[in-house]
């Protein structure tokens, strides 16, 4: 029986590091700026160059600033007007998460920048690992059609989070993708595959330079995409 292919989606916040995601062989980007802070939303010059330079699907990072993900009413207008903003360029999706103060998701807002983003594609990001109950967030989520949840398991990284993204799968019903991230690599990628059933999965692959910098690393790239299509069953 032939293996499934597994999607990489690469998590870039620079040109520099969306061409090495793509010649390393990234099936998609997820885009975003200060990846130190989880990442936020990208200058208009990046997603325009970029969409430019790469010809792999482009997701857009939807966030004002680090931090929670209660926005104010102001922060609110602002990803609304990011998504229109966002809109004008050849991008493929959205990525953006808003929680209530209680840890339920915010289904009215999230219902809105959904009807403002269409026909984007939606992943709702990391904000999932916050929520109080990832089961009645993740029918909260199916209920509103997103596509796809990028959730480590409501832990550090997805390789300790493993057990709650192999339930999520399994109620998920091929409802919505699940797709793991979080201190995934080409060490543990194949193991998280294999233990959760995912048909997608995201990481940076990032390493240092040597003028200090951070930087997404093609090389590292290809090994997690010969771990995860070249493992075993």
């Amino acid at each position: 029986m032939t293996k499934k292919k597994i999607l990489f989606e690469a998590c870039v916040d620079s040109l520099e590091s969306s061409i090495a995601a793509q010649e390393g062989g990234a099936d998609r980007l997820e885009l975003c700026a200060d990846l130190l802070k989880g990442g936020i939303t990208p200058s208009a010059g990046t997603i325009d160059l970029v969409c430019r330079k790469v010809n792999i699907p482009v997701m857009v990072m939807i966030r004002p600033r680090g931090g929670d993900f209660c926005y104010s009413n102001y922060e609110f207008e602002e990803m609304k007007r990011d998504i229109e903003l966002v809109k004008q360029y050849n991008v493929s999706g959205v990525v953006f998460g808003i929680l209530n103060e209680d840890g339920t998701i915010d289904k009215e807002r999230t219902k809105e920048l959904i009807q403002l983003s269409s026909p984007l594609k939606i992943t709702f990001h990391r904000a999932f690992d916050m929520t109080r109950d990832p089961f009645e967030a993740l029918n909260d989520l199916i209920n509103l059609e997103v596509e796809r949840i990028l959730t480590s398991g409501q832990e550090i990284s997805a390789f300790k989070g493993i057990k709650l993204i192999e339930e999520l799968v399994i109620k998920s019903k091929d409802k919505i993708i699940i797709m793991p991230g979080g201190g995934i690599n080409e060490n543990n990628a194949a193991e998280i595959v294999n233990r959760s059933n995912v048909k997608e999965i995201h990481g940076s692959a990032r390493e240092k330079k040597e003028n200090g910098m951070m930087t997404t690393s093609a090389e590292r790239i290809r090994k997690i995409k010969e771990a995860i299509n070249g493992r075993s069953n």
